[in-house]
Order: structure tokens, then C-alpha cells, then sequence
């Protein structure tokens, strides 16, 4: 009985630490608006192998909806470039990256720090990942092309409000 009890325990608690959190951008590592910026996450420790990225504010009048900027993005990655026209909100506070099921765009598996997204021509901050890289805002525009053409073009990422993935999908609004 006991080894049973033990066991199951043990099981409940792998389940438990499997999580997807996004490290990047949080409180001291914000965004920088119409520029190349940087998402990351816990790639190693999440159960899911897939999910839409949504950009959302708590500020209604800043931004009325969770945006999708990625209809489908790979838990492999562990981290994304976030091109120009994706990060083309305005400077503010108050904004959060959300993972959410590729389906339903409720179901939220993750969602960044609060952060700020601060001008063109601010500068990046300067901090370290967990992964270790460093975040130093310098870009080239390959980047931006190449991550372009992986979405499936400057807009494919983009979702119009009150329209689920599987529809943008099948209207071909977005590419997976």
C-alpha cells in the first residue's frame, strides 16, 4: 500500500514540474515598438509541443483583444525573434506575451511578467536569459526576412479579434 501511495506520488509530482513559463520579456526586459525583439521560454520543461502567441494589454484602451502575432509556433524553438511588424504596438505599459492552445485561444498555458514596450530608438536592455544567451537588441534585417517568410509573410501572423485560429487557418489569413 504504501509503495503504491509513494509511487503515485512521485508520478503527481513529475506532472506538477512540467511547465511552461516565458522567460523574456518580463519586468526589467522589455520590448522595443516597430523593432526586432525577443521572446523566450522554458522549452525543456513544457508539455506542449505547440501554441499561439498572443500579445495583450490590460489597458483596454491600448489594446482591446489578445493579438495573435504567431499562429503556430514550436515549443522546440525555446525562443522567437519577434519581427517589426509584429511588435508594431504603441509604446506603453501593461502589455503580457501569452501562450495559448493552438485551438482555443482561451485556454492560456503561460503568459509573461507585465512589461513595457518603449519607444523606436530606445535601447534594449541589458540582461541574461536562464538559457544564457544575452539579449543586446542588435538585429539584422536577414532576421527579420527570414522570420517573415517562416510565418508565411508580414501578416500571416496576424488574427482579427473574435476569430478563432482554425478559421484565420482555413481562410488563409495565417499560416501555420
Amino acid at each position: 500500500m504504501f509503495r503504491r501511495l509513494a509511487l503515485t506520488c512521485a508520478a503527481l509530482l513529475g506532472v506538477v514540474s512540467a511547465q511552461l513559463t516565458v522567460t523574456s520579456p518580463g519586468t526589467n526586459d522589455w520590448w522595443v515598438a516597430s523593432s526586432a525583439n525577443t521572446l523566450s521560454w522554458t522549452c525543456t520543461t513544457s508539455p506542449y509541443q505547440n501554441f499561439t502567441i498572443l500579445l495583450a494589454n490590460s489597458n483596454p484602451s491600448v489594446l482591446s483583444a489578445p493579438l495573435a502575432i504567431i499562429a503556430v509556433q514550436q515549443n522546440y524553438d525555446c525562443s522567437e525573434t519577434i519581427t517589426q511588424q509584429q511588435s508594431a504596438q504603441p509604446a506603453g505599459t501593461g502589455y503580457i506575451v501569452q501562450f495559448a492552445s493552438t485551438l482555443n485561444i482561451t485556454d492560456i498555458y503561460a503568459q509573461s511578467e507585465p512589461f513595457e514596450i518603449k519607444a523606436l530608438g530606445s535601447s534594449y536592455p541589458t540582461t541574461t536569459s536562464s538559457a544564457g544567451s544575452s539579449a543586446t537588441g542588435t538585429s539584422s534585417s536577414t532576421a527579420g526576412a527570414a522570420q517573415a517568410s517562416k510565418t508565411g509573410g508580414t501578416l500571416a501572423g496576424y488574427v482579427p479579434v473574435g476569430m478563432s485560429m482554425v478559421a484565420a487557418l482555413a481562410l488563409g489569413l495565417v499560416v501555420a
